[in-house]
């Protein structure tokens, strides 16, 4: 998957974790596409570490369930972080 296709592949995923958990989401579209990117790479990193499969095709049913499963962790990680910041 070349480099548009991450960048795709990171807005929609990010845009995608950002509906499922709205109160810990950071930024516009920006932000979204940050923490999909990012989430990206960790569902892939993850996927192969645990299970042995990672990023393979766009259209890919796998690809796409790693990279929002690691946008979650995410912007759970960044709301976590944000969250105590405001506290203290």
């Amino acid at each position: 998957m070349g480099i548009i296709g991450w960048i795709i592949l990171g807005l929609i995923t990010g845009g995608i974790a950002k509906i499922i958990l709205k109160d810990r989401a950071p930024g516009g579209w920006l932000g979204s596409l940050i923490v999909g990117i990012i989430g990206a790479a960790l569902g892939g990193w993850l996927g192969s570490a645990m299970f042995g499969v990672g990023l393979e095709d766009f259209w890919s049913l796998q690809t796409w369930l790693l990279a929002i499963v690691g946008s979650l962790i995410v912007l759970f990680i960044y709301g976590a972080l944000a969250g105590r910041r405001a506290r203290a």
